[in-house]
């Protein structure tokens, strides 16, 4: 009887474990994607349509634009010294410069929100 409660103590405190794992694991997530991973699956899908003939996502060297892995950790943007936060990704987004061309016409707000979302987990 006493092997019983041991091996069914056991059984409860790794399931215990399992699921706090698995608890920590799903808030890790949360955190990084801003705790939306549907708008970063979007956000994935349009950068690779509208965004990756210019820019990498897997890696910070140019490809015509700047890679854009690690963007968030840069800190400012390279052309300007501007800092990137999600408003001025979302202005350069829509209005480019003189080396990008706006997408003001071409993604909607939710679209570009979405961008922004995915490239914050580069």
């Amino acid at each position: 009887m006493n092997r019983f409660f041991r091996v069914a103590a056991w059984v409860a405190l790794s399931s215990t474990l399992v699921v706090a794992a698995s608890a920590l694991g799903q808030s890790s997530a949360k955190k990084s994607t801003g705790g939306n991973s549907a708008a970063v699956t979007r956000g994935k899908s349009l950068f690779q349509q509208k965004c990756s003939i210019c820019h990498y996502d897997t890696s910070d060297q140019k490809k015509i634009g700047p890679g854009l892995k690690g963007l968030s950790k840069r800190g400012t943007f390279t052309v300007n010294g501007n800092k990137i936060t999600d408003d001025s990704l979302k202005t350069w987004i829509e209005n480019g410069d003189q080396l990008m061309p706006p997408f003001k016409d071409v993604l909607e707000e939710p679209q570009v929100k979405d961008v922004i979302a995915y490239v914050k987990t580069l």
